[in-house]
């Protein structure tokens, strides 16, 4: 089963530590607020994704049916090791109190959380083979759909397409200036566009496209922008994903962990090590979508 690490936090009730960082992640990142994980044994999970139906039809009497099989698709996702250690001095802690490793234990979380978030959209494992591949990489063929030819404003229409493209869509993910883009067009009388808001569990007010939530990708942990207008022809794009067990949902082993690794007897510091196991894979068709090719200009009906 499948839950998201706010769900996961709350039947480990006893863990206070664990559920503070598991905090951190859902108010840092709107895609780790929401995105599922299934907990998994071992390194790698191996699973079948459906690429042909078996054909069906009709027969007469006396007739047989033709023969045809489904072919599925082998796949394999493996986890990858993301966190880092974090040191405070002993000066610090005597002088100011150990909850100073708790204020910098919350520090690392969010960039962890804003470090995998990015790698979830742009992650590629060629050009660094430790982390896992992203949304860019992964989505290919009629998933990955043109905005324009050599880049344009944002059309609804093909946005629409994107999201009839995915099965059961349930989430946008987009950068913020293409959600002001948006509202923008949607009080413009020639092009419009169905906007309405939403408070959620943080009291954030939350932007629905159609009914569908927009999840913004905002800054990564070095405060870039994770989707920015960086893409070729100075363009950006926009993903639409069907989020929940069986279609996008994430992998780990074990969650989150902060590890007390102690004083350390080269220098008179107190280390913490957070770490996480994990990955995240798409477990069936047309659960994903990438729109591409868009500028930062005014949005087209």
């Amino acid at each position: 089963m499948s839950l998201t690490l706010l769900e996961a936090a709350k039947l480990n009730s006893g863990d206070v530590y664990l559920q503070g960082i598991v905090q951190k992640f859902a108010e840092t990142s709107d895609l780790l607020r929401v995105l599922p994980f299934r907990n998994i044994s071992g390194n790698s999970l191996k699973y079948n994704i459906e690429e042909k139906l078996s054909g069906v039809g009709f027969r007469g009497i006396n007739e047989s049916f033709d023969e045809s099989t489904g072919i599925l698709n082998p796949q394999s996702e493996s986890l990858t090791i993301s966190g880092g250690d974090f040191d405070v001095d002993s000066f610090i802690i005597q002088t100011q109190g150990s909850e100073q490793r708790t204020v910098q234990e919350a520090l690392k979380a969010k960039a962890l959380a804003l470090a995998w978030t990015k790698t979830f959209v742009k992650g590629d494992s060629i050009d660094n083979p430790r982390e896992f591949d992203g949304l860019q990489t992964r989505i290919q063929g009629d998933a990955l759909l043109e905005n324009h030819a050599t880049g344009a404003g944002l059309s609804l229409l093909k946005l629409d397409e994107a999201i009839d493209n995915v099965e059961g869509a349930t989430h946008i993910l987009m950068n913020k200036t293409m959600r002001r883009n948006l509202t923008v067009a949607a009080r413009t009388q020639a092009v419009g566009g169905n906007i309405t808001y939403v408070l959620n569990d943080f009291g954030v007010q939350v932007t629905y496209y159609n009914d569908t939530p927009i999840l913004i990708m905002d800054k990564d942990n070095n405060n870039d922008d994770i989707l920015g207008f960086t893409e070729s022809d100075d363009t950006t794009s926009i993903y639409v994903l069907a989020i929940g067990e069986g279609q996008v949902e994430g992998l780990q082993n074990g969650g989150v962990t902060s590890e007390d690794i102690g004083q350390l007897e080269t220098k008179p510091v107190y280390r913490t090590r957070v770490s996480w196991f994990s990955t995240f894979g798409i477990f069936a068709p047309r659960t994903a979508c990438r729109l591409s090719k868009i500028t930062n200009a005014a949005v087209t009906a």
